[in-house]
Protein backbone atom coordinates (compact mmCIF):
# COMPACT_ATOMS: atom_id res chain seq x y z
CA UNK A 1 0.00 0.00 0.00
CA UNK A 2 3.22 2.41 0.33
CA UNK A 3 3.77 1.90 -3.54
CA UNK A 4 0.09 2.82 -3.88
CA UNK A 5 0.43 5.96 -1.43
CA UNK A 6 3.35 6.97 -3.29
CA UNK A 7 1.67 6.43 -6.70
CA UNK A 8 -0.99 8.51 -6.22
CA UNK A 9 1.19 11.14 -4.89
CA UNK A 10 3.08 11.44 -8.01
CA UNK A 11 0.30 11.44 -10.08
CA UNK A 12 -1.40 14.30 -7.81
CA UNK A 13 -4.48 12.49 -7.06
CA UNK A 14 -6.20 14.45 -3.90
CA UNK A 15 -7.56 11.87 -1.76
CA UNK A 16 -11.06 14.06 -2.06
CA UNK A 17 -10.71 13.44 -5.55
CA UNK A 18 -10.01 9.99 -5.37
CA UNK A 19 -12.81 9.41 -3.15
CA UNK A 20 -15.43 11.24 -5.09
CA UNK A 21 -14.09 8.59 -7.74
CA UNK A 22 -14.92 5.49 -5.62
CA UNK A 23 -18.11 6.58 -4.16
CA UNK A 24 -17.29 6.70 -0.93
CA UNK A 25 -15.84 9.45 1.56
CA UNK A 26 -12.21 11.01 2.32
CA UNK A 27 -12.23 8.89 5.54
CA UNK A 28 -12.91 5.83 3.84
CA UNK A 29 -10.16 6.45 1.34
CA UNK A 30 -7.82 6.59 4.10
CA UNK A 31 -8.96 3.68 6.23
CA UNK A 32 -8.57 1.64 2.86
CA UNK A 33 -4.90 3.31 2.16
CA UNK A 34 -4.03 1.55 5.55
CA UNK A 35 -5.03 -2.09 5.04
CA UNK A 36 -2.17 -4.79 4.21
CA UNK A 37 -3.27 -5.03 0.48
CA UNK A 38 -5.44 -4.80 -2.20
CA UNK A 39 -6.90 -8.27 -1.05
CA UNK A 40 -8.90 -6.13 1.79
CA UNK A 41 -10.29 -3.74 -0.93
CA UNK A 42 -14.00 -4.45 -1.27
CA UNK A 43 -14.09 -6.07 -4.91
CA UNK A 44 -15.64 -3.55 -6.83
CA UNK A 45 -13.61 -0.64 -5.26
CA UNK A 46 -10.45 -2.52 -6.08
CA UNK A 47 -11.64 -2.97 -9.70
CA UNK A 48 -12.39 1.19 -10.13
CA UNK A 49 -8.86 2.10 -9.03
CA UNK A 50 -7.29 -0.41 -11.48
CA UNK A 51 -9.94 1.06 -13.84
CA UNK A 52 -8.24 3.92 -12.88
CA UNK A 53 -5.21 3.42 -12.99
CA UNK A 54 -4.64 0.74 -16.12
CA UNK A 55 -3.53 -2.33 -14.50
CA UNK A 56 -5.01 -5.32 -14.30
CA UNK A 57 -3.88 -6.18 -10.54
CA UNK A 58 -0.79 -5.96 -8.10
CA UNK A 59 -0.29 -9.19 -7.70
CA UNK A 60 3.13 -8.59 -9.07
CA UNK A 61 3.79 -5.16 -7.17
CA UNK A 62 2.45 -3.47 -9.92
CA UNK A 63 2.48 -0.02 -8.41
CA UNK A 64 5.73 0.18 -7.78
CA UNK A 65 6.07 -0.26 -11.55
CA UNK A 66 4.64 2.13 -12.96
CA UNK A 67 6.47 4.77 -15.13
CA UNK A 68 4.53 8.03 -14.62
CA UNK A 69 4.92 9.30 -17.92
CA UNK A 70 2.81 13.11 -19.60
CA UNK A 71 0.86 10.66 -21.82
CA UNK A 72 0.02 8.10 -18.45
CA UNK A 73 -0.89 11.06 -16.63
CA UNK A 74 -3.08 12.30 -19.25
CA UNK A 75 -4.62 9.27 -19.45
CA UNK A 76 -5.08 9.06 -15.75
CA UNK A 77 -6.40 12.46 -15.56
CA UNK A 78 -9.07 12.04 -18.02
CA UNK A 79 -10.56 8.45 -16.95
CA UNK A 80 -10.57 10.34 -12.75
CA UNK A 81 -12.50 13.51 -14.66
CA UNK A 82 -15.00 10.84 -16.21
CA UNK A 83 -15.10 9.09 -12.90
CA UNK A 84 -15.22 11.81 -10.72
CA UNK A 85 -19.20 12.85 -10.29
CA UNK A 86 -19.35 16.20 -12.57
CA UNK A 87 -19.47 19.60 -10.94
CA UNK A 88 -22.50 20.62 -12.84
CA UNK A 89 -24.87 19.90 -9.71
CA UNK A 90 -22.97 22.80 -8.36
CA UNK A 91 -23.69 24.94 -11.14
CA UNK A 92 -27.22 25.41 -9.67
CA UNK A 93 -25.57 27.05 -6.94
CA UNK A 94 -22.46 28.58 -8.12
CA UNK A 95 -21.80 30.89 -11.14
CA UNK A 96 -18.78 29.24 -12.68
CA UNK A 97 -18.55 31.85 -15.65
CA UNK A 98 -15.34 33.48 -15.63
CA UNK A 99 -13.86 30.82 -13.46
CA UNK A 100 -10.55 28.58 -14.72
CA UNK A 101 -10.93 24.84 -14.81
CA UNK A 102 -8.90 24.40 -11.30
CA UNK A 103 -10.81 27.06 -9.72
CA UNK A 104 -13.83 24.97 -10.83
CA UNK A 105 -12.29 21.58 -8.93
CA UNK A 106 -10.98 23.80 -6.10
CA UNK A 107 -14.85 25.02 -5.43
CA UNK A 108 -15.93 21.33 -6.08
CA UNK A 109 -13.60 19.43 -3.71
CA UNK A 110 -13.88 22.55 -0.67
CA UNK A 111 -17.97 21.53 -0.77
CA UNK A 112 -17.55 18.36 -1.00
CA UNK A 113 -15.56 18.17 2.02
CA UNK A 114 -17.36 20.58 3.63
CA UNK A 115 -20.24 18.35 3.30
CA UNK A 116 -19.14 15.63 4.27
CA UNK A 117 -17.08 17.08 7.76
CA UNK A 118 -20.97 18.16 8.56
CA UNK A 119 -22.71 15.23 8.38
CA UNK A 120 -19.64 13.26 10.79
CA UNK A 121 -22.68 12.70 13.92
CA UNK A 122 -19.55 12.64 16.00
CA UNK A 123 -17.99 15.84 15.93
CA UNK A 124 -21.11 17.76 13.36
CA UNK A 125 -21.54 20.43 16.25
CA UNK A 126 -18.13 21.07 16.69
CA UNK A 127 -17.41 21.07 12.56
CA UNK A 128 -20.60 23.50 11.77
CA UNK A 129 -18.84 25.99 14.30
CA UNK A 130 -15.16 25.36 12.95
CA UNK A 131 -16.42 26.28 9.66
CA UNK A 132 -18.55 28.80 10.82
CA UNK A 133 -15.23 30.61 12.00
CA UNK A 134 -13.72 29.68 8.86
CA UNK A 135 -16.74 31.67 7.01
CA UNK A 136 -16.03 34.69 9.02
CA UNK A 137 -12.08 34.67 8.59
CA UNK A 138 -12.36 34.16 4.54
CA UNK A 139 -14.61 37.21 4.73
CA UNK A 140 -11.61 39.37 6.73
CA UNK A 141 -9.11 37.74 3.81
CA UNK A 142 -8.31 41.17 2.07
CA UNK A 143 -7.79 42.88 5.34
CA UNK A 144 -5.91 40.82 6.78
CA UNK A 145 -2.99 39.22 5.25
CA UNK A 146 -1.67 37.47 8.08
CA UNK A 147 -4.74 34.88 7.25
CA UNK A 148 -3.08 33.94 4.02
CA UNK A 149 0.08 33.60 5.73
CA UNK A 150 -1.42 31.57 8.26
CA UNK A 151 -3.07 29.19 5.77
CA UNK A 152 0.16 28.42 4.25
CA UNK A 153 2.01 27.73 7.42
CA UNK A 154 -0.65 24.78 8.06
CA UNK A 155 -0.75 23.79 4.90
CA UNK A 156 3.67 23.24 5.32
CA UNK A 157 3.06 21.37 8.78
CA UNK A 158 0.39 19.08 7.16
CA UNK A 159 2.56 18.37 4.57
CA UNK A 160 0.76 19.33 1.76
CA UNK A 161 3.07 21.79 0.59
CA UNK A 162 7.24 22.21 0.55
CA UNK A 163 8.20 24.55 3.99
CA UNK A 164 10.11 26.74 1.53
CA UNK A 165 7.15 27.59 -1.12
CA UNK A 166 6.26 31.26 -0.14
CA UNK A 167 3.53 32.36 -2.70
CA UNK A 168 2.72 35.65 -1.12
CA UNK A 169 5.00 38.10 0.45
CA UNK A 170 7.77 36.07 1.21
CA UNK A 171 9.44 38.14 3.97
CA UNK A 172 6.58 38.73 5.79
CA UNK A 173 5.56 35.40 5.00
CA UNK A 174 8.64 33.86 6.50
CA UNK A 175 8.81 36.29 9.31
CA UNK A 176 5.15 35.12 10.42
CA UNK A 177 5.90 31.24 10.13
CA UNK A 178 8.99 31.68 12.56
CA UNK A 179 6.93 33.18 14.66
CA UNK A 180 3.86 31.17 14.69
CA UNK A 181 6.48 27.88 15.05
CA UNK A 182 7.74 29.54 18.11
CA UNK A 183 4.69 30.02 19.80
CA UNK A 184 3.13 26.72 18.68
CA UNK A 185 6.34 25.06 20.17
CA UNK A 186 5.92 26.75 23.48
CA UNK A 187 2.05 25.62 23.34
CA UNK A 188 2.52 22.29 22.53
CA UNK A 189 5.63 22.02 24.96
CA UNK A 190 3.69 22.56 28.00
CA UNK A 191 5.15 25.66 28.92
CA UNK A 192 2.24 28.17 28.25
CA UNK A 193 0.00 27.41 30.96
CA UNK A 194 -3.20 29.28 31.42
CA UNK A 195 -2.22 30.68 34.62
CA UNK A 196 0.89 32.71 32.96
CA UNK A 197 -1.54 34.00 29.65
CA UNK A 198 -4.22 35.35 32.03
CA UNK A 199 -2.79 39.21 31.55
CA UNK A 200 -2.22 38.59 28.50
CA UNK A 201 -5.56 37.33 26.81
CA UNK A 202 -7.43 39.95 28.88
CA UNK A 203 -5.03 42.77 26.81
CA UNK A 204 -6.02 40.55 23.81
CA UNK A 205 -10.08 40.79 24.93
CA UNK A 206 -9.41 44.39 25.37
CA UNK A 207 -8.26 44.93 22.31
CA UNK A 208 -11.10 43.51 20.40
CA UNK A 209 -13.70 45.37 22.50
CA UNK A 210 -12.19 48.36 21.50
CA UNK A 211 -12.30 48.03 18.04
CA UNK A 212 -16.13 46.62 18.35
CA UNK A 213 -16.63 50.02 20.15
CA UNK A 214 -14.72 51.88 17.97
CA UNK A 215 -16.58 50.48 14.57
CA UNK A 216 -20.16 51.27 16.36
CA UNK A 217 -18.80 54.59 16.99
CA UNK A 218 -17.90 55.13 13.19
CA UNK A 219 -21.05 53.53 12.32
CA UNK A 220 -23.19 55.80 14.58
CA UNK A 221 -21.55 58.67 13.31
CA UNK A 222 -21.96 57.69 9.77
CA UNK A 223 -25.80 57.27 10.34
CA UNK A 224 -25.91 60.93 11.75
CA UNK A 225 -24.10 62.21 8.96
CA UNK A 226 -26.58 60.28 6.70
CA UNK A 227 -29.87 61.63 8.39
CA UNK A 228 -28.21 65.35 8.16
CA UNK A 229 -27.58 64.61 4.44
CA UNK A 230 -30.79 63.67 3.52
CA UNK A 231 -32.26 66.27 5.60
CA UNK A 232 -30.32 69.28 3.84
CA UNK A 233 -31.06 67.25 0.44
CA UNK A 234 -34.88 67.14 0.97
CA UNK A 235 -35.01 63.44 1.51
CA UNK A 236 -36.12 60.63 3.37
CA UNK A 237 -34.19 58.00 1.90
CA UNK A 238 -31.60 56.58 -0.82
CA UNK A 239 -32.73 55.49 -3.79
CA UNK A 240 -30.82 54.59 -6.71
CA UNK A 241 -31.65 58.42 -8.17
CA UNK A 242 -30.14 60.19 -5.81
CA UNK A 243 -27.57 57.81 -4.38
CA UNK A 244 -24.80 59.98 -5.67
CA UNK A 245 -26.06 63.54 -4.79
CA UNK A 246 -26.30 61.69 -1.23
CA UNK A 247 -23.19 60.17 -1.01
CA UNK A 248 -21.89 63.43 -2.29
CA UNK A 249 -23.48 65.49 0.15
CA UNK A 250 -22.05 62.86 3.00
CA UNK A 251 -18.63 63.43 2.16
CA UNK A 252 -19.26 67.35 2.11
CA UNK A 253 -20.44 67.30 5.84
CA UNK A 254 -17.95 65.06 6.95
CA UNK A 255 -14.96 67.37 5.25
CA UNK A 256 -16.79 70.30 7.49
CA UNK A 257 -15.83 68.19 10.52
CA UNK A 258 -12.07 68.59 9.26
Amino acid sequence: MKKLNELLQELGISKVRLAKYLGVSRQMVYNYLELENMNKWPKEKKILLYKLLDIEDDDNGTFGNIKVTTDYLMKVESRLNLGVKSTSDLENYFDFNGLKKEEQTLISDITYLLKEKLIEEDKRNENFYAFTYLYHILQSIDNVPEIKYLFGYLSKTTGFVDPNEFKFNEDKQFIFEGIIHSALTLYNSGGASKSKLIDSHKRFVQEIEEKKEEKLSRTQQLNTTKVQALKELGYTEINEDNAAEVFEKIAEIQSRKV
